[in-house]
């Protein structure tokens, strides 16, 4: 569900992608590399591709390049089978930052920011406000505060696991149904390429 076409003429012309250009022109052993020539090796490079979709991720920018099928003109099984597709579509954008790797995903941020701040906060206590009498107190409460996130890091890191391989099997079974989609005549693919993005700003 991601057009080559469009990751190729992004990674050329969008500046988001400046680092995965470079590995592109180290491999080309060049600078100035066309649409064509990167296709190409991102077929070859499939890691090339891989950065491209993580990159992706880290921005909360959509892998899936396809546009939910227009139903108004489908009837019977059809359109039966393009509404389950539609629906299929919005839960994958919407589960599709839980295919990033939990240890580069923005939860590990927020906790070790928490947990930082939580520790200045205890020194501020003890050694500002004079309270070395309650010192092991407060450390108490930041050990606590440390089981915790942990804790919350451990169920995040089952969650991201769980709808990862939820995401892997909805898009394995969503592109099943667009190619039978396409073989009855219903619909064609090349009509729902979206080949460019809106997030996106030209280098």
């Amino acid at each position: 569900m991601t057009n080559l076409e469009r990751v190729a003429l992004e990674i050329k012309d969008v500046g988001l992608y400046d680092l995965i250009l470079q590995d592109v022109q180290k491999i080309a052993g060049k600078n100035r590399v066309s649409k064509e020539e990167i296709e190409h090796i991102l077929i070859d490079h499939p890691e090339i591709f891989e950065e491209y979709k993580q990159t992706n991720v880290e921005y909360n920018l959509s892998n899936i390049h396809l546009k939910n099928i227009d139903i108004s003109s489908l009837k019977d099984e059809c359109k039966t089978k393009a509404e389950k597709v539609n629906e299929n579509l919005d839960v994958l954008r919407s589960i599709e930052k839980y295919t990033l790797d939990f240890e580069h995903s923005s939860v590990l941020v927020i906790i070790f920011s928490i947990e930082f701040f939580v520790l200045f906060s205890v020194q501020y206590f003890i050694v500002l406000l004079s309270l070395k009498a309650w010192q092991w107190y407060i450390y108490g409460i930041f050990a606590l505060s440390i089981l915790a996130a942990w804790q919350y890091a451990k169920k995040e890191k089952k969650k991201y696991k769980r709808l990862s391989t939820k995401y892997e099997e909805l898009y394995v079974q969503t592109l099943e149904m667009i190619d039978e989609l396409e073989e009855k005549n219903c619909i064609k693919k090349d009509d729902l390429w979206i080949m460019e993005s809106d997030e996106h700003v030209k280098a």
